[in-house]
């Protein structure tokens, strides 16, 4: 299959659905907050439009129970995150009607981070050398762009800037994409509540793992006492890191035909009754 694919990062867009607009979107009756459904509909358009025409769209989301395997190794991760707005969670049953009635794919896999199954999608579409882009502004699928037929698109980001490749990792960041999970457990991310060796920035994590080296391949003498101590946690914090591409999902998710052409997001909302 050749047809390009556009795997969307769901619960990534939401949250730019509900938060990214300047006034919320009410219904007539103005009694419910539909600016989630409306946002998410309008921005996933809009970036087939510009970026994804002729692509096969798949949306993955988070299940509810996704993060309990990561928690389990450490009890801090994500725990710094606020309870959800009143409203934003909710916009998901909406939300999944509009790609049902659009045609566009979307899976929810129990007890699965959004994040695996999108790097297991990614891992199929090149094993049949598909062109692939992954819409979402998060980080941790750097690690994915370890090949040159897949893209990291950020929609929110100034056009020439939307795009990140294999070929941009080391530019940027003074690491390859392949290293991404070893320098993220050293500097830490702080939307998952990885708090990183203490003393380490993005400068001394690029000299440490200069010449592609893995946390692994760290000479102990280059380790102050400090990071030493440590070391047994980032290496834990790395394997979290670590997105799994082997998840065991259906085989009849990718079927290599594009989406049809998105309405627009007022259309798509008056054919759902959600006005």
């Amino acid at each position: 299959m050749s047809t390009p694919l556009l795997l969307v990062d769901g619960h990534n867009l939401l949250y730019r659905s509900w938060f990214g607009f300047p006034a919320r979107i009410w219904n007539r009756a103005r009694d419910a907050d539909r600016t989630g459904v409306f946002g998410f509909a309008a921005l996933l358009r809009k970036a087939q439009i510009q970026h994804a025409p002729g692509h096969e769209i798949v949306v993955v989301i988070d299940a509810e129970d996704g993060s309990q395997g990561r928690a389990a190794e450490d009890s801090d991760y994500k725990a710094n995150r606020a309870a959800p707005e009143p409203g934003l969670i909710e916009s998901l049953a909406d939300i999944k009607r509009g790609l049902d009635a659009c045609q566009v794919r979307w899976i929810e896999h129990d007890g699965c981070e959004g994040d695996d199954v999108l790097a297991t999608l990614t891992t199929t579409a090149r094993c049949d050398e598909r062109p692939t882009d992954i819409m979402s502004a998060d980080k941790d699928f750097i690690q994915l762009l370890d090949d040159p037929h897949v893209r990291l698109l950020n929609t929110g980001l100034a056009e020439a800037n939307r795009y990140t490749t294999s070929a941009d990792v080391p530019a940027r960041y003074g690491v390859t994409a392949a290293q991404w999970p070893d320098y993220r457990a050293l500097t830490g991310d702080q939307s998952d509540n990885i708090a990183g060796i203490r003393g380490v920035g993005p400068k001394t994590a690029v000299r440490l793992l200069a010449g592609s080296a893995t946390l692994d391949q760290v000479p102990a003498a280059s380790l102050k006492s400090t990071w030493s101590d440590q070391w047994a946690q980032a290496l834990r914090w790395r394997e979290m890191i670590r997105l799994d591409r082997k998840v065991d999902l259906p085989d009849n998710i990718l079927t290599g035909v594009p989406s049809a052409e998105l309405p627009r997001a007022a259309q798509l909302l008056e054919s759902l009754d959600l006005w």
